[in-house]
């Protein structure tokens, strides 16, 4: 496919357009600045008219695309003060996804976030492992834009019902170098409840990316994009045990299994992560 990546120049961008490529696909970055190269075309995503433009065709670069995946966003809360973040977010989102269907294009991919599950956790979860199933409990501005846009996307694809839409919830995103600080958080088990001990290692979000492209069908749908194991040595029964003692367990959990529930994903993507951080480390004990 013909394919352009907003924000392909960020974490997770980078290892999106490396698998995207490496499956064979034509991919264009759309970045709001980068150094000059065939791969990149400099767009401010807050502009409709630069967006609607680049979308339907530019000069010798391309002549349309046949997908888009939206990663281009402030990527957390606490960056910018919340209105700068709420202005930037929902703004640039609802220009990819117009502009997106003015050109035509009918299969959109895009960042949503785990925080919409209730991020930190300051209130416990309904349940564990946490799923897609419950509303979602933004809990800072960040994550509203989130909710905000996975409800744009509903509307928008009950406009037109040859739309896909794909908001994939993705955990907190890591790469290689960051696992060596992995082994130091059984030290303080409140450190990482935030997220429920999550994370995602960028090669694996890439691969939902992929699968999400292949697999999706008219329609929204969100996924939630996490590894199959947590960021801890102790077992994921023990830390939901101790820190949610009130909280239902709705299933039986392996040993490091991961709180933040990727069944979805693995029946209706395919999705299935290949990489842990426990294969980067080499004074693991347990």
């Amino acid at each position: 496919m013909r394919i352009a990546v907003t924000g392909g120049s960020g974490k997770l961008g980078r290892h999106v357009l490396r698998r995207l490529v490496a499956d064979g696909h034509q991919v264009l970055n759309l970045n709001r600045a980068g150094e000059r190269s065939s791969e990149l075309v400099v767009v401010d995503l807050r502009n409709y008219g630069q967006v609607v433009d680049v979308l339907m065709g530019l000069d010798d670069r391309h002549s349309g695309f046949d997908a888009v995946v939206h990663l281009g966003a402030i990527p957390a809360p606490g960056i910018l003060p919340d209105a700068a973040t709420f202005e930037n977010n929902m703004l640039s989102t609802y220009n990819v996804f117009q502009a997106a269907r003015r050109a035509g294009i009918k299969k959109l991919v895009y960042a949503s976030s785990e925080t919409v599950l209730g991020l930190p956790f300051d209130t416990d979860p309904p349940y564990i492992p946490v799923d897609e199933d419950y509303p979602a409990r933004p809990e800072s501005t960040y994550s509203l834009v989130k909710h905000l846009e996975e409800q744009m996307a509903i509307e928008l694809t009950r406009w037109d019902p040859e739309l896909s839409i794909i908001a994939l919830r993705f955990s907190n995103v890591m790469d290689v170098e960051d696992y060596a600080a992995f082994a130091s958080f059984d030290t303080d088990v409140m450190a990482r409840k935030w997220n429920l001990w999550g994370y995602i290692d960028g090669r694996d979000g890439a691969q939902a990316v992929a699968r999400a492209l292949e697999n999706g069908k008219p329609g929204f749908e969100a996924f939630i994009v996490a590894n199959e194991d947590t960021v801890m040595l102790r077992s994921s029964a023990e830390l939901a045990a101790e820190v949610f003692p009130r909280v239902e367990c709705r299933k039986e959990l392996f040993r490091h299994e991961t709180l933040l529930s990727i069944d979805k994903a693995k029946r209706l993507l395919r999705y299935l992560p290949e990489h842990s951080w426990r294969n980067h480390t080499t004074d693991i004990k347990n």
